[in-house]
């Protein structure tokens, strides 16, 4: 760990978005299989249960759970309102939604943080950030349609978008709302409070949904896509998020979803599925250009 240790703290934010941008990717595919078998709510439910006893015990174990944690406890109900929204609406969405638009809404994710780190902290995209996101949505979109504009042109917004772009505003506003509530609490304790009341309010919304799934009956795929999603797209990221948003600009931070689909080419190839066509890799050094753009300090 001598390497990790010799990097700045710039540089270990932008880390821990790479790996998060590779573990948000595996969800995808995931949820779109399992969505047809449980309700939203009973499974945000579960994830955020079996996320916060993983993070609780991390929390536990290294740092410890100090009782100043717990000091203006509405920041966490705030941010778990906000986070919470997104994951249901997310399953909501992929019932019904295919997922070359879902992909595309996705991606409008970097901009509107953006926006709302202007509006909640003050952060001020410079011209060469402005840049690298225009870049970097162009790159993503080449690699969701394969470098098809045909593909592009015929892209129809449905139900199933309409609301998972309310989920992705939820997510959008969720990692400056980090930085503006956190209070000094270490990344992991702070992780764990937020999944606590994310918890809590889901329990109390999705309680019937809980009790009317079949939790014995449900297929492999459900407890599969709820192993990933809970440790891996959850109790990683949540804490890889808060860690970059409290080094890293909070339009820098969101600009690693840009990489999600390039991400997802490589688990379908690790899957033994088809590999794309050679124009995608357009897509993937648009992408990358506006990674290293954004890797670049800003001039003082």
């Amino acid at each position: 760990m001598m390497w990790f240790r010799q990097l700045t703290p710039a540089q270990r934010g932008h880390l821990a978005m790479l790996c998060f941008s590779a573990l948000v990717a595996g969800s995808f595919s995931l949820g779109a299989m399992a969505s047809k078998f449980i309700a939203p709510a009973a499974m945000t439910v579960a994830r955020f249960a079996l996320a916060g006893a993983l993070v609780g015990a991390a929390a536990a174990f290294s740092t410890g759970i100090a009782r100043s944690t717990w000091r203006a406890p509405w920041r966490y109900f705030v941010l778990a309102a906000l986070l919470a929204a997104y994951f249901v609406l997310m399953f909501k969405g992929l019932q019904t939604a295919t997922a070359v638009p879902t992909s595309a809404v996705f991606t409008l994710t970097p901009l509107m943080t953006a926006g709302f780190a202007w509006l909640l902290l003050g952060q001020i995209t410079t011209p060469r950030m402005g840049l690298a996101l225009a870049i970097g949505a162009a790159g993503a979109l080449w690699v969701i349609f394969r470098g098809d504009v045909a593909a592009l042109m015929r892209l129809e917004i449905g139900r199933g978008e309409m609301i998972y772009f309310i989920g992705c505003v939820s997510h959008a506003i969720y990692a400056p709302m980090v930085r503006k509530l956190n209070r000094g609490e270490p990344a992991v304790v702070f992780t764990f409070a937020m999944m606590a009341a994310g918890f809590v309010l889901l329990g109390l919304w999705g309680w019937r949904d809980v009790l009317a799934t079949d939790w014995a009956g449900l297929p492999p795929i459900v407890w599969i896509c709820l192993a990933y999603v809970s440790i891996a797209a959850s109790a990683l990221t949540f804490v890889l998020l808060q860690f970059a948003t409290m080094r890293l600009p909070s339009a820098k931070v969101m600009a690693y979803t840009y990489l999600v689909p390039s991400w997802v080419i490589c688990w379908e190839l690790a899957l033994g599925r088809p590999a794309p066509p050679i124009n995608v890799l357009g897509g993937v050094a648009l992408t990358s250009l506006a990674l290293w753009l954004l890797l670049k300090e800003e001039p003082r």
